[in-house]
């Protein structure tokens, strides 16, 4: 069985803080007295009781830290916000490098680069992705989004009536930058180099108002070129292969969006959103594969069916259209809002390789042409009252429809590998959901907030071919509830504890898709298919914190949470017959195994150095550390823990302005110890450790011309993974490179 990389002496290290930082807990929760506020402002934030939260798409002007700060502190459901500063400090290009960096935040990319979010370590559809308050559609990858269109970032812990449950890990929600009274262009020039591959980019933004009307533009163009290496050992107890390979990719697009704002009446607010995204790139990738015992020598007696090398060539699209609206007016005391959009995209990719095989003059010719649009419209109606007794309710109805086809033409010399299949997919989903919740201060120290959800969904797929059509329909039922108790009303410390449910919904590629074929069909590498007979994930959830706000800016947090999941989606290979070969082949599936449970305790602390040492330089420091536990019940132990989730995740920064300079200075550092997951009771997924050290150095010319240099990915670590199914492992290797990127920041 695979080793596993997390170490003993770094899991010490982690129990040692955890155990600090609980200690340290204790005390806030033991504190009686309220704290003396250190200036004017923060006696008037201490001033009130605990608030009800302001809702996901909520005007908010986030003034600095401190604000950020006060708005997580009054939140009766825990949340986490990141503003602009924050944003801006590291000079990313894209939204997707950014999210690394956020407390309690993981992504599955290459160092260095971006990837898809995750919260507490948990994989692929465990986190909630929303865009003003509504989930991401289309295809949209965050690493098309660039940082100067965001306004700030919302990290939700435990889920709520309003901003929905499919978030068993929790929420992110990205809220997009506002018109501003004060005229405003922001320009940003950058260029980047990766392995000797040079890219840049260019970032425009644009806010003013004209009497009732605001407005905010963005626009992001960028470039960039990348190499790849990797070496992948595949070894069973009759051969051993080895694949290297060398990969190149070119990707250019275009980001453009708007926030068009009219303020019709002291009551009705009009909001328009129109967005445009498209992206094109092309790469080519070339292996050479060595073999034992036999091998590709060139010498009798020949194995047509040892592959020797491939030689290959892709070219993508991408591109979105989405428009929203938004309208907001009051009746009778009730704050109404009514949101609706609607988006299309469209992605096309052609691929093709070459195959060499032993003794054979002639190549394979393998060839996939994919075309993939979607298209999807939304309703939500909400209102909102403030009620007698310091309740504030919110009742609201939403409803989603998508349509997506696909056509695809997998040829094999010119003839079709898929029959039976047809080349065109045909699939809808339709979504509606209906939810109350009610926010109240119950007294001066104690302020709770509950809510319950309904939400239906139907995935429905034509016929493939001559195989069936797919229908899948589910509901589900959350109930929720959050409180919030300090001991004084003015108090700096406090206690949340939430009790909530939440689900994971199979996607439409796991429900209806055709198969994918493996090259090479093995345990290692199997055909992947879906399964329409998902059922979706539900998870009951509590989670409990006690958190500490420093008089200077600063805090000190501690929140546990459990999870016990039921229905767990996971993928399974095995040896089936198929309708697509008249051979048995290796096919990973998902499958509902049965139940699970995840636990942990995530830790965050931030401050400046001067709150604790008077004489210390102006220096900002921020730390957060989570260490988790999963099991899952169907596959026996050791490391039978749920899929990409680690033990522990580690997050070290700093910033120092420099004293009688205009410069300022940071580096982060994230850590990711390795480890392996038994995915069942013959399969196995071993990843490797992970560490990223980024750093910045801004330099201010005047308040209008600023220089931002960046470097990450310093010490650079092999990226990779091991899969075993049996007795088959494979091992991928590939290593990472350190990136640099120098960015003209000019505000006129």
């Amino acid at each position: 069985m695979p080793q596993a990389l997390f170490t003993l002496p770094f899991s010490r290290s982690l129990m040692a803080l955890s155990a600090s930082l609980a200690t340290v807990g204790t005390g806030w929760a033991q504190a009686t007295a309220p704290d003396a506020p250190a200036n004017a402002e923060a006696a008037a934030a201490a001033k009130s009781a605990p608030k009800p939260a302001a809702t996901a798409t909520q005007r908010v002007t986030v003034t600095g830290t401190r604000s950020e700060d006060e708005q997580r502190r009054q939140s009766t459901a825990a949340k986490i916000i990141i503003g602009r500063e924050e944003l801006d400090k590291f000079g990313d290009t894209s939204l997707g490098e950014v999210m690394k960096r956020l407390p309690g935040v993981t992504t599955d990319g290459r160092p260095g680069r971006g990837g898809s979010p995750r919260m507490r370590g948990l994989g692929a559809g465990y986190t909630q992705i929303l865009i003003d308050g509504e989930r991401v559609q289309g295809g949209l990858s965050l690493d098309s989004i660039s940082p100067d269109q965001i306004e700030r970032i919302e990290i939700i812990r435990a889920p709520t009536a309003e901003t929905g449950a499919r978030a068993i890990g929790g929420t992110i929600n990205i809220i997009t930058r506002e018109g501003f009274t004060k005229r405003l262009n922001d320009l940003k020039l950058g260029v980047g180099v990766e392995r000797g591959q040079p890219g840049g980019f260019v970032g425009w933004t644009r806010d003013d108002q004209i009497d009732a009307f605001s407005y905010n533009v963005s626009a992001t163009t960028w470039r960039r070129k990348g190499e790849d290496t990797a070496t992948t050992t595949t070894t069973s107890p009759q051969a051993m292969q080895v694949e290297r390979s060398q990969s190149t990719d070119e990707r250019q697009g275009l980001h453009a969006s708007a926030r068009l704002q009219w303020r019709l009446s002291e009551t009705d607010n009009l909001m328009l959103m129109p967005m445009v995204v498209a992206s094109k790139g092309s790469g080519t990738r070339n292996a050479n594969f060595g073999h034992q015992p036999a091998a590709c020598d060139g010498q009798t007696p020949f194995d047509a069916s040892l592959l020797c090398s491939t030689t290959g060539s892709n070219e993508s699209d991408f591109a979105l259209v989405r428009l929203n609206g938004q309208w907001r007016t009051t009746v009778d005391g009730w704050r109404l809002e009514t949101r609706g959009g609607m988006s299309r995209s469209r992605s096309t990719g052609q691929s093709q390789r070459l195959e060499s095989y032993d003794g054979r003059s002639d190549l394979d010719v393998v060839q996939d042409q994919t075309q993939s649009s979607e298209r999807t419209q939304q309703l939500n109606l909400k209102g909102s009252k403030l009620l007698d007794n310091d309740h504030n309710l919110v009742m609201g109805l939403e409803a989603e429809a998508a349509q997506r086809d696909d056509s695809r033409e997998p040829l094999l010399n010119g003839q079709p590998r898929l029959v039976g299949f047809g080349d065109n997919l045909a699939a809808s989903t339709r979504r509606v959901a209906a939810f109350a919740q009610d926010e109240w201060s119950l007294t001066p120290q104690w302020a709770v907030h509950g809510g319950l959800r309904w939400e239906g969904i139907r995935t429905q797929g034509e016929s493939l071919g001559d195989q069936p059509a797919v229908s899948n329909t589910t509901s589900v039922v959350t109930p929720l509830l959050h409180a919030l108790w300090r001991p004084e009303p003015k108090s700096r410390s406090q206690v949340r504890v939430s009790l909530t449910r939440s689900y994971k919904s199979p996607t439409l590629n796991q429900l209806v898709a055709w198969p994918s074929l493996a090259t090479r069909n093995s345990e290692t590498s199997p055909d992947r298919a879906g399964n329409p007979a998902l059922q979706p994930e539900l998870a009951t959830g509590i989670d409990v914190a006690a958190e500490r706000y420093l008089p200077g800016g600063g805090l000190f947090s501690v929140n546990l949470f459990h999870r016990h999941i039921t229905n767990l989606m996971r993928s399974v290979v095995s040896l089936e017959e198929v309708s697509w070969s008249a051979t048995p082949r290796y096919v990973s599936r998902p499958q509902n195994v049965g139940r699970a449970t995840t636990q942990g305790v995530e830790m965050e602390a931030k401050g400046r150095l001067t709150e604790w040492m008077e004489d210390a330089p102006q220096v900002d420091v921020r730390a957060n550390l989570s260490l988790f536990v999963s099991r899952v019940d169907s596959v026996p132990g050791p490391d039978n823990r749920l899929d990409s989730q680690p033990g522990g995740t580690l997050n070290l920064g700093a910033d120092w302005k420099v004293k009688d300079l205009p410069l300022t200075v940071g580096s982060s550092v994230s850590y990711t110890p390795g480890y392996t997951t038994r995915l069942a009771e013959n399969q196995w997924l071993v990843q490797p450790t992970k560490r990223v050290i980024d750093a910045y150095a801004l330099w201010s010319f005047s308040s209008a011309w600023r220089l931002r240099v960046s470097l990450s990915n310093l010490a650079p670590l092999d990226t990779g993974s091991t899969s075993q199914v049996g007795d088959e492992v494979a091992q991928t290797v590939s290593p990472t490179a350190m990136t640099w990127r120098a960015q003209l920041e000019i505000k006129i």
